[in-house]
């Protein structure tokens, strides 16, 4: 039974941010300004209430439904010292009492505001950006562990976790709000991280959350469908990608031809592109036959996924395994070693650290992560997939992998894009026996309309014998695990490492890995010791 949380991730704040006063952010950033500036020293910015600390700015932006100088009253009630607003913003803020700065363009400004607020101009990490449909973030945990087998301090940003030194806490966004970001930066430095992965979303470049930052490599990963309910087509959403392969976002590039997209990043770019191809999940084999590392996959088990990543120009080869499955998983560390060389770490020091451990070590959560069991159980899978493609990826490896019967469990996201659940659904019809429809993270949409699009997918290619819906998603994984036995396996696409799922506005724990532990258990099944932590717990 799901419950109201009360555990929204803290945004991380430097412990010793610089000496900052009002008046210099005025002089600074400012067209105008009301009530008195001086002597207000300045300890960080922040969109939000809910997270502001005394001391800091709060920036009010207009919203798509409310403006953000509504709630000056509720920043000046948490400590905020001023607020920056825009002209219309200041009428509405004024009650408030705080000192106002007046700007054109609050969230343009944002990004230059917060590296100025919390000092991240200067002594950063190295910064390994990482945008594209699918693969994102599993290539910036691959890097993270990579580089933790190398003995750098790192530190990670990505749908799943913010991990600053091995210390990690639940992420909000997929990529954080600009003045998040800029702290998440300076708390790195503070900690002595030297190499820092982030997930960049498509939202963050057009919504100016990665303003302000330039990454020592940038890379792209591939385009399939998603965003269309930001995006009037691909090529469009394909442009909104673009800003990061430019001199101010990036220093050079990594680019990844599996999709024809690729080719387009090549050739728009503005700064120097290194490319690599796995032929076994390309679209355009000539296209991928022009790269300049390939990854071939020569092993693919229960476990993970056995490649060999190549140099066609030097010759270079190095072989060796990552523990998740599929050959989209083995493009992704592919392509982590190739950004880790473009960021400056030599060859030797990449390969040797790898081969000392006999593979690469990293932890995916959510990323067809197994549930393990003992013995001849079934193998159960939980999965953050979201877009027809990347499920469709991790379909096929688990097939492949799989002697026995398939069963997909699926739910898709409310009030985000809707044009492509039929093929999700579909995609899941097309690789499994049984086919499950579920609930999953419904927010403000009504999630008998969300299953039903899956469902209408899964029903052109099977019958409703085959493809049904089961709720709430408690009893759907529990007749999941009815359905299987040794040799068999169960995907369930949707919550992957979330811990929380929200209705109406409301926020409830939930957890898919620990539904799935539990299903398992009171079905007979030995299952070991977790390793995430149980929001269902006290």
């Amino acid at each position: 039974m799901t419950k109201p949380a009360s555990n929204i991730p803290p945004v991380l704040r430097p412990e010793n941010p610089p000496k900052r006063t009002l008046s210099e952010l005025a002089e600074r950033f400012g067209r105008d300004s009301r009530g008195s500036l001086e002597g207000v020293e300045v300890r960080g910015v922040t969109l939000a209430t809910s997270d502001l600390h005394p001391g800091e700015v709060f920036v009010a932006i207009n919203g798509r439904n409310r403006h953000g100088a509504e709630f000056a009253q509720a920043a000046a009630d948490a400590g905020a010292v001023a607020i920056v607003t825009d002209a219309a913003g200041a009428d509405i803020a004024e009650p408030a009492g705080l000192p106002i700065v007046i700007v054109d363009d609050p969230r343009g400004m944002l990004g230059e505001l917060s590296k100025w607020a919390f000092g991240t101009d200067h002594d950063l990490p190295i910064l390994l950006g990482t945008t594209g449909t699918d693969g994102k973030t599993s290539i910036t945990h691959i890097l993270d562990g990579i580089l933790t087998q190398m003995g750098v301090v790192a530190g990670i940003s990505s749908s799943a976790l913010r991990t600053i030194a091995g210390e990690s806490v639940q992420a909000r966004l997929t990529t954080p709000e600009a003045y998040e970001m800029h702290a998440l930066l300076a708390v790195m430095r503070e900690r002595h991280v030297e190499a820092a992965a982030i997930e960049v979303s498509v939202q963050a470049i057009m919504r100016h959350r990665v303003d302000a930052i330039v990454f020592d490599v940038s890379a792209f990963t591939n385009l399939s469908h998603d965003h269309m309910d930001d995006f009037s087509g691909m090529e469009e959403y394909l442009e909104a990608k673009l800003p990061l392969f430019r001199p101010d976002r990036a220093r050079r590039s990594v680019v990844s031809l599996d999709t024809p997209a690729g080719a387009t990043v090549v050739e728009r770019a503005e700064v120097p592109v290194v490319t690599i191809a796995t032929p076994a999940i390309a679209v355009d084999q000539d296209l991928a036959a022009t790269a300049e590392w390939t990854v071939t996959v020569h092993e693919e088990t229960l476990d993970g996924t056995g490649f060999t990543l190549a140099n066609n120009k030097d010759g270079r080869t190095f072989t060796t395994f990552v523990p998740v499955i599929g050959p989209h998983m083995a493009a992704n560390a592919g392509m982590a070693i190739v950004m880790l060389l473009e960021a400056g770490y030599s060859w030797e020091r990449i390969t040797g650290a790898i081969e000392k451990d006999g593979a690469i070590r990293a932890h995916l959560p959510g990323r067809a992560e197994r549930i393990h069991g003992e013995g001849d159980g079934p193998a159960v899978y939980v999965d953050f997939g979201h877009t027809p493609v990347g499920i469709e990826k991790t379909l096929e490896a688990v097939r492949r992998v799989t002697t026995g019967k398939l069963v997909v469990m699926m739910g898709a996201d409310g009030s985000r894009d809707t044009t492509k659940r039929f093929a999700m659904g579909k995609a899941a019809a097309q690789y499994g026996d049984v086919v499950i429809i579920t609930d999953h993270n419904p927010r403000w949409e009504d999630p008998a309309v969300v299953r039903r699009m899956l469902l209408e997918g899964a029903w052109s290619l099977k019958s409703e014998d085959e493809a049904y819906e089961v709720v709430p998603p408690e009893k759907a994984i529990v007749d999941a695990v009815g359905l299987v036995g040794p040799g068999d396996a169960i995907i369930w696409f949707g919550p992957g490492h979330q811990d929380h799922r929200e209705v109406q506005g409301v926020r409830l724990f939930y957890s898919g890995r620990e539904l799935a532990r539990r299903a398992l258990i009171d079905a007979g099944w030995p299952v070991g010791e977790r390793n995430w932590r149980d929001p269902y717990a006290v």
